[in-house]
């Protein structure tokens, strides 16, 4: 039971990692929180919500496994390789994908509600 917890744990530290030292991570917590602030004003139904907290969990989810992709390659290699450089490209493109996802959702929901 005690290893069960000390995971919590160690995902906890990987998480706070990621919101102290990662930029990207920053970024998508202050987007989130004036995601959330535009939510509360506007008045989300609660499917809305459940979309919105699904979209910001997946985004800072994708951003610290992108995070660990660059760790690993940094730690098997510190020679600019092709293959390094395309593991990286590739997490980055995966999550920047899924951050225009996001934004499109975001604007469907959005939109019709200030403007509609």
């Amino acid at each position: 039971m005690v290893r069960f917890f000390k995971s919590f744990y160690y995902a906890i530290n990987g998480v706070l990692h990621g919101f102290r030292f990662e930029r990207n991570m920053q970024f998508h917590l202050l987007a989130a929180i004036i995601v959330c602030l535009a939510g509360a004003l506007t008045g989300l139904s609660t499917t809305e919500w459940m979309i919105i907290i699904l979209l910001i969990g997946g985004m800072m989810a994708l951003e610290l496994m992108n995070t660990a992709i660059e760790r690993t390659v940094d730690l098997v290699t510190k020679d600019i390789h092709p293959l390094a450089k395309q593991a990286k490209d590739v997490a980055a493109g995966a999550v920047l994908l899924f951050a225009i996802a996001s934004a499109v959702i975001g604007l469907i929901i959005f939109i019709p509600k200030w403007f509609g």
